[in-house]
């Protein structure tokens, strides 16, 4: 299992993979947070409709705004990584390799799993460091106090979005492994995956009154939020549990028995 797990880790810390997604993770987060402070008082909203200011950001949850808003594009950079990292070994043969030094396919599956999400949690600890420092060093110009930010309900608070965001982006590259083994080819399973995160999910929870609280993406980013009021937080962790577990399941089964080619 040990040497699965460090097998993958070689081709996740390539530097075409690892340096160009922290240069992306990094420019996302520098970007939304400027934006966040540099639009201060004037008509800046957030997902939800409401307005942000100075007060609001000089509260001790202030600490962590920049870094929740870029927890949706942290779980799509994970989805489309572990999707690729997945098909890839189908459309390039290289399985077949693997499988000849380690028979186990179980073992293979899991060792993959847990490599890409030691690279998650490593790409969400990039993102917070990025999205706090920016923070300290854009509140002065915008007149926002961070007094309360290194108070311990501060601390608690950036604490459990970490956790949640983390949670979440873990969540949404399952979604993509899961599509990954499904199709067994990175371009579909990215598209797929994409296609129906921002745009179907979206059509439908519109459209139908009450199904955003069936549908896995809205449910796995749910918990980045830490839950809302149409949807909680409880609710949101069981269902993306159970889309992922059956998923799992099948993909796992196909995983196992599919014969595999040169």
């Amino acid at each position: 299992m040990l040497r699965v797990i460090y097998a993958e880790a070689r081709k996740l810390r390539r530097p075409t993979l690892a340096l160009s997604t922290t240069a992306i993770v990094a420019g996302l987060s520098v970007l939304f947070t400027s934006l966040v402070y540099l639009r201060i008082n004037s008509g800046h909203n957030t997902r939800r409709g409401e307005f942000v200011s100075a007060a609001q950001l000089s509260q001790a949850t202030g600490i962590g705004y920049g870094f929740k808003l870029v927890a949706a594009f942290l779980g799509l950079v994970a989805l489309c990584i572990f999707a690729s990292q997945t098909a890839q070994e189908y459309t390039y043969g290289t399985l077949r390799n693997l499988l000849v030094r380690q028979p186990a396919r179980m073992k293979i599956l899991a060792g993959k799993c847990i490599a890409m999400v030691v690279f998650a949690i490593f790409m969400v600890t990039v993102t917070a460091i990025i999205t706090i420092a920016a923070s300290y060093l854009l509140a002065p110009g915008a007149k926002v106090s961070t007094n309360l930010w290194a108070t311990s309900a501060g601390l608690s608070y950036l604490g459990h979005t970490f956790f949640n965001v983390l949670l979440s982006t873990i969540g949404f590259g399952l979604f993509g492994m899961i599509l990954g083994l499904l199709f067994r080819s990175p371009i579909t399973a990215i598209s797929v995956g994409v296609l129906w995160n921002l745009i179907l999910e979206n059509i439908l929870s519109a459209a139908l009154s009450g199904s955003a609280k069936w549908l896995p993406g809205q449910n796995i980013s749910n918990i980045g939020e830490g839950g809302t009021i149409d949807l909680s937080y409880t609710r949101s962790l069981l269902m993306s549990a159970l889309y992922l577990a059956i998923g799992f399941a099948i993909v796992a089964s196909l995983f196992k028995k599919r014969d595999v080619a040169n």
